[in-house]
Order: structure tokens, then sequence, then C-alpha cells
């Protein structure tokens, strides 16, 4: 295997000078550079990612910036993401943006310094105040997977989010509850805030008030259970969410379809094991997953082609947690 010694002794410098090019640590001389980058290329070194990037223009590589803790659904998302990029002849570069946008934008960075040809992002809430402007700057191919802007100059890929969530609220009304609240995940990000205008809309299509204290931000179903006139049907915007929700129900006796009515917005895999089974939004996530890796691949060869906005339609689970039988 050829060593980057070997590079050094060919084009008649030390090995130091050779990590400056490949690594951009240093500032090099144009003829130095020159004669490196074509003792690369003919020895055919590939003990580095970027060192081939030089010469071929691209490190076959795609990266990916993610939160790893904030849904368990992003494993699967993953995996699509994996699989596809594979098929494609793609390695995938995977980074943890934990959700807060100091660690996003470290993670987006540390990508942009393994040279990836394309950028995979979930963006954070805070991610329009500093990543997203310094992605559009540089230029860099660039797709956003689950959780979508609002300006739309960037190419997204993610669930529908309004209307399924209206279809939750309606299905609800229409079995006679009155009092149907949400509980959501975090405040701001792109799916929460869409999800919660959803289940607004389901009420007002139903005839029913918008009701601020039917809605619980911090994931919990306790405050609403609390309630006066607590609500007779729940909403869980997302599958952290549901989970909770469903420690709550337990630790306080109900019975879910006859004591609370409950629908949530994203299918879970033991979904059909409980009783009684949950009625869902089953995101199409293998889908979105393929579909950014595509999106991304046309960016990173058609860098001049207008942004695009892809949603697709999530899968009505109809079950038995919402009372019907």
């Amino acid at each position: 295997m050829i060593t980057m010694r070997e590079v050094a002794t060919l084009a008649g410098v030390s090995i130091t000078t050779v990590s400056h090019v490949i690594n951009e640590t240093r500032s090099v001389a144009p003829d130095t550079k020159e004669r490196v980058l074509k003792a690369i290329e003919e020895t055919g070194y590939t003990g580095d990612a970027i060192a081939r990037s030089l010469v071929t223009g691209g490190t076959k590589s795609l990266g990916l910036a993610v939160s790893l803790v904030s849904h368990p659904y992003f494993a699967e998302l993953i995996a699509a993401i994996e699989n596809e990029a594979t098929t494609a002849g793609y390695s995938l570069v995977l980074i943890d943006t934990r959700d807060t946008a100091e660690s996003e934008q470290a993670a987006v960075r540390m990508l942009r310094g393994r040279r990836v040809d394309g950028l995979l992002l979930t963006p954070s809430a805070g991610a329009g105040g500093a990543v997203l402007p310094e992605l559009r700057r540089l230029g860099i191919p660039t797709v956003l997977v689950d959780r979508l802007t609002m300006s739309q100059d960037m190419d997204q890929v993610g669930p529908e989010n309004v209307q399924s969530t209206s279809q939750l609220a309606r299905h609800l009304a229409e079995l006679g509850h009155r009092r149907i609240g949400m509980v959501t995940g975090q405040i701001g990000l792109a799916t929460t805030d869409e999800r919660v205008l959803g289940y607004r809309l389901g009420l007002g299509r139903s005839g029913l008030q918008w009701d601020e204290e039917l809605v619980s931000s911090d994931g919990k179903l306790g405050p609403l259970l609390d309630l006066a006139s607590p609500p007779t049907a729940v909403i869980a915007g997302d599958h952290m969410v549901l989970t909770n929700v469903m420690h709550e129900v337990r630790a306080r006796g109900l019975r879910i379809g006859h004591d609370l009515a409950l629908v949530s917005y994203d299918e879970v895999e033991w979904s059909e094991l409980v009783d009684p089974p949950l009625t869902t939004m089953a995101q199409p996530i293998e889908e979105i997953g393929r579909t950014a890796v595509r999106l991304l691949l046309t960016r990173i060869t058609e860098p001049d082609r207008a942004p695009e906005t892809i949603r697709l339609a999530p899968t009505f689970k109809h079950r038995r947690s919402c009372g019907c039988h």
C-alpha cells in the first residue's frame, strides 16, 4: 500500500508538507502543491479520503448530521439513508448533533473537514441562526431531512404534518369528543409546530374551539389530566411523547380506549402488540431516507437546479386505542 512517505519522496518534499497539502492546515507554494498532487495521482495514494478527494474532486462519501438521542425513529431513517447511499456507491459519515445549535454547527464543520460530497441534515430548532446560513453561503450540496423550513430555498424531504394531524383530530371529534388534548414534543422544531397547526386546523374543521390549556408542550400528559375539565381524548405528537403518555396512563390506572381515547402521530413497532392496539399516523420513514439521498445526489451532479421540497404523506393506521371497535 502506498504511504504518505512515498508521496513525499516522489514530490521531493517532507511528509509534513504532504500533510499540509492534504489537510489544508498551512499555506503551501503553488508549485509545491502541484508537485504533491501530481505525486498523489501518479502513485495512486488512497490512504486518506481527503487525499483522494484532491485528485478525483470527490470522496464518494455523504455526511449525515442527525440527533441520535432526540427520537428513536431516526435509527430507522439512518438505516434507509445508509442503504440507499451504499447502493449508489457512497459511504456514509454519521455525526450526532445532539439537537443543539452549538453541537450541530460543530458536526457540520467536522463533516466539511472530511470533504464529504454532500450533506444530509435534520436541523435543530436553532439551525436557522447559524448552520443553515453557513451552508447556503458556502454552497455545500445539502438536503434537509424530516424537519423542513418555511423558506424552501434548500432541498428538503420530510413527512406531511399538518393535514395528517388534522385528520387525527377530526377522527376523534367524529367519535363525539369535545375536549381533545394534544401532548407535543420540543417546541420550535418544524415538525412540532406543524403538527400543532394541524391539530388546531382539525379542531376548527370539526367546529371545536382552540383551548390553549389543552396543549401540553413539555411532553407530559399529567397537566392535562389534572385540569378541572380534562380531555377525553389525546393526540400524542411523536414517538417519545406517546411513550410518556402511556406511562402516565398506566400510573393513573386509566384504560386507553375507555377512560381516554388516544391517537398518535408516529407509528411504533409495538403499536399492534399493546391492548388496545394503537391508532397512529405512520410516517413513510424508508421512503423519506431513500428520497433524501437521491435528491442529494441529484444536487451534487446538478448544482444549479432549483431547490425542491418534497413532503411524503403518512398512512392512517386505524386501530382501537381511539375507542373504535
